[in-house]
């Protein structure tokens, strides 16, 4: 990395009474990211089943059954990246005394990048030159890495690859505050991180605020997930005994992570397969977790007790495991996650109050265990050293007077935009105002006019129209309520008469119907949307092959449900303009693709129903039609290869693979390259590129 300094505040050296905050430009070998898909993302998250129950305790199981999301919409997919790398110029903002330096970048979901202990000079985060895109968040796109936040349900963050709106608050005495935030779209919060290195202070200080302004309940998830070095001598403490475990298939298990499997795993690298652990820690116990290398030194993550959880997840000493972590940090060695959550365990939500705010204080620093003790075999011994170690590192008044000072400087104003984050929020509120619903006290975290963009601008114009003849012309983008069902269809404050909806208004209408589940309805205005366009209504080209896409989607949901209702009755069905059936919906994925030839998105989308569904010809059909371009494209090659597996030419698959693949996308726990492999060379070895299991 290279940079260049532009201090916020005149040049200080580092001392034991000096803090300094500056603003530097890094230069980064970065994946380009690529844009987002354009399709909105009505589709259930693809995470295992959860299966929590037998020992596990009933607030648990109950958390893990509460508040789960449908699916990330209105966020839409990024997945646009590939593997290829380039040098690329970001905003850094460091935090600097004489004991610690942390550098966070606040364009990537304002992710802690580096955090050196001076004392050592160790990194006490798993860091690299090289920022690597890969398939394991919620929207798609993550990378490995430093401290990151998660906000809204299960899974890496909508926010964790994109700008939050960044700036520098002047807090009373001097103290200078690095403040992140941004608009959730999920939970329709807005949450806010205020980090913060006192003169003399061996920790960085990072305030996290949530505030829900909406009339009901929501559910909410919080976890601080941090990747640190793993090495041989690596051990991870926490104060408690048990743990709960959690597997690829979500079930759940009440273990003793110092004999798991007839190992300790609170050495990450005696673990033989990948694992999470979230530790039963005592509720009158502090809330840490540490690691420990081999001269005791690592990262401990203290908090105040608002934020319960703690977590292991070590990726396991199998070829899938080395070959994630080579495949997210080319070059950069292996680490373990060390994490804090609200909830005991990663599979829970907990309900978040109408009008609540919510705050509390973490803490980063150097353990520096001794070793000796750090690696006893008596894990008691261990965790006992652990606890002197984090008291002395940050005792629990210290956190506290931190937590204060946090809530005094909260609604502080922000001095002037280091970075602009996404104009989501200034859409909340204008939409707020002009319903007269609650918002927040935005003096702390502002969301300006000119944050907005192309993608909210549409949504602005529908909610200021004037004129009655006005008709909402689409958006690249989507959102969600009841207010914007009501605006599409006629607004009340443009005409006191009934006003058709515009096709494009149908369509919006029928996406939202669509990320809720209610098919029938979806179907009803997409087809309703198409029709009243081939009438001359309106609706863009792009619009009309989402249209397409979404009527296909909708159709094969419907026929679904028919086929594995037990007692077959379709009555619900009824009046609806087009029958439900999978070739129905089939051919509409197929007049989608017809309709935008030229998207990757749709096209992949298709071919992998079609072979799903046992129409691999079909999707042979698909790709031979389009674009050349499009199937060179590495998830469009590994679906090819399926498709001829599945049309019996396994040969030609075997072909495919041996050729070389690579999907930039491929997704955790993914092992369909792995199992086509196996099922087109059978008797060969998989070759090592290939090998992404995780079990």
């Amino acid at each position: 990395m290279t940079n260049t300094t532009q201090p916020t505040a005149p040049a200080a050296t580092a001392s034991q009474s000096t803090s300094t905050l500056s603003v530097e430009t890094r230069t980064i070998q970065l994946a380009h990211l690529g844009a987002e898909s354009p399709l909105p993302a009505v589709q259930a998250l693809l995470e295992p089943p959860y299966n929590v129950g037998g020992d596990i305790p009933a607030h648990i199981a109950a958390g893990a059954r509460y508040g789960k999301a449908r699916n990330i919409y209105p966020y839409q997919l990024q997945d646009g990246y590939s593997r290829d790398t380039r040098p690329t110029a970001m905003t850094a903002v460091v935090l600097e005394n004489a004991h610690v330096r942390a550098v966070f970048l606040p364009e990537l979901g304002g992710r802690l990048w580096e955090l050196v202990d001076k004392a050592t000079g160790k990194e006490l985060l798993h860091t690299q030159d090289r920022i690597q895109f890969a398939n394991l968040a919620l929207r798609n796109a993550w990378f490995a890495g430093g401290i990151e936040c998660n906000i809204g349900t299960r899974g890496h963050s909508p926010t964790t690859c994109i700008p939050l709106h960044t700036a520098i608050v002047e807090a009373p005495g001097g103290q200078q505050v690095l403040r992140m935030w941004e608009f959730d779209r999920l939970r329709e919060v807005v949450f806010q991180i205020d980090a913060w290195l006192p003169a003399d202070s061996v920790v960085v200080f990072v305030a996290v605020r949530i505030r829900n302004p909406n009339a009901a309940e929501v559910p909410m998830y919080w976890w601080t997930n941090a990747a640190v070095p793993q090495t041989p001598g690596s051990r991870v403490l926490a104060p408690a005994r048990e743990a709960y475990a959690t597997d690829y298939d979500g079930s759940m298990t009440r273990v003793v992570p110092t004999s798991f499997h007839g190992i300790d795993a609170s050495w990450p690298m005696r673990n033989t397969a990948a694992a999470d652990f979230f530790f039963d820690i005592p509720q009158e116990q502090r809330r840490w977790v540490a690691m420990a290398d081999d001269d005791g030194d690592g990262l401990a993550l203290v908090s105040s007790p608002r934020l319960r959880g703690r977590k292991l997840f070590v990726w396991g000493e199998t070829v899938g495991g080395h070959r994630w972590q080579e495949w997210l940090s080319p070059d950069a060695g292996h680490y373990t996650e060390i994490q804090a959550g609200l909830a005991q365990t990663q599979f829970e939500h907990v309900p978040m109050p109408a009008g609540e705010s919510w705050q509390w204080v973490e803490a980063y620093g150097n353990a520096a265990l001794d070793p000796a003790l750090a690696h006893s075999e008596d894990w008691n011994a261990a965790v006992v050293h652990g606890s002197e170690r984090v008291d002395a590192l940050v005792d629990t008044r210290a956190v506290d007077r931190a937590l204060a000072d946090a809530a005094r400087w909260a609604d502080l104003p922000p001095g002037p935009l280091l970075v602009a984050g996404s104009g989501w929020g200034a859409l909340e509120t204008i939409r707020r105002e002009s319903a007269a619903m609650t918002w927040i006290n935005a003096t702390g975290t502002p969301f300006s006019p000119e944050t907005i963009t192309s993608a909210q601008e549409p949504w602005v114009g529908l909610l200021q129209g004037e004129s009655p003849e006005d008709r909402f012309a689409g958006a690249p983008s989507f959102v969600r309520g009841q207010d914007w069902v009501r605006a599409l269809m006629a607004p009340e404050w443009k005409s006191d008469a009934p006003v058709e909806p515009s096709a494009e208004a149908l369509f919006h209408l029928a996406v939202m119907s669509h990320a809720e589940g209610e098919y029938a309805w979806a179907v009803a205005n997409y087809w309703h949307a198409l029709d009243l366009a081939g009438r001359g209504g309106g609706l863009s080209q792009s619009s009309r092959a989402l249209a397409l896409r979404g009527l296909g989607l909708a159709l094969l949901a419907l026929a679904d449900a028919e086929a594995d209702a037990a007692s077959g009755d379709d009555n619900d069905n009824a009046g609806l303009p087009e029958e439900p059936s999978v070739d129905g919906g089939l051919a509409r994925l197929r007049g989608a693709c017809a309709a935008d030839p030229g998207s990757k998105w749709l096209l992949a989308e298709a071919m992998a129903e079609h072979i799903d569904r046992g129409q691999a010809a079909a999707a042979l059909t698909l790709v031979d039609g389009a674009p050349a371009e499009l199937g060179a494209l590495g998830r469009i090659r590994f679906l090819t290869a399926l498709a001829h597996a599945r049309s019996g030419a396994p040969e030609t698959a075997a072909a495919m693979l041996k050729d070389g693949l690579e999907v930039p996308d491929l997704r955790e726990g993914e092992n369909s390259i792995t199992a086509l492999w196996r099922e087109v060379c059978p008797g060969e070895s998989v070759p090592q590129q290939y090998q992404f299991s995780m079990q």
